[in-house]
């Protein structure tokens, strides 16, 4: 299966889809070329994906995460006494970490390119980053 990301044109659910192939590539070619060898060694995560589904697919795939719990669904544990379960785990060092890389892409998404993603081309795009992230190197 191929990595997960959330895609951001299938609207406001908060759901890990598998990335889909390149534009211009046969998706069935994609799903054929098997499992990648590679996975990553952790994600971090806001609330918006602390969901079951979401951790279950990571512990299937033996990614370790760290997701903040949801304060209704502590609630809701917490109301169920013994039967609630233990709460997932959470590393908060990891988490300001994701902080402070949240905070650099969206300084980089001060720049109107790099955020409407205009540009047809990856390589293209990739410049766009570059020299909004040396402009925010310079300006500093």
């Amino acid at each position: 299966m191929p990595p997960a990301v959330f895609d951001r044109h299938r609207g406001p659910a908060r759901r890990l889809h598998p990335v889909r192939a390149r534009p211009g590539e046969d998706p069935r070619a994609a799903a054929r070329a098997g499992r990648h060898r590679k996975k990553p060694d952790s994600l971090a995560a806001d609330r918006a994906y602390s969901n079951r589904p979401c951790r279950e697919y990571l512990r299937q795939r033996g990614i370790r995460h760290t997701i903040p719990e949801k304060t209704d669904s502590q609630a809701a544990r917490l109301r169920k006494g013994s039967r609630g379960g233990r709460p997932p785990g959470f590393g908060e060092d990891r988490y300001k970490k994701r902080n402070t890389v949240e905070r650099a892409i969206n300084r980089l998404q001060q720049s109107r390119a790099v955020a409407t993603h205009y540009d047809k081309r990856g390589y293209v795009y990739l410049g766009t980053t570059t020299a909004a992230a040396l402009t925010i190197w310079l300006r500093t």
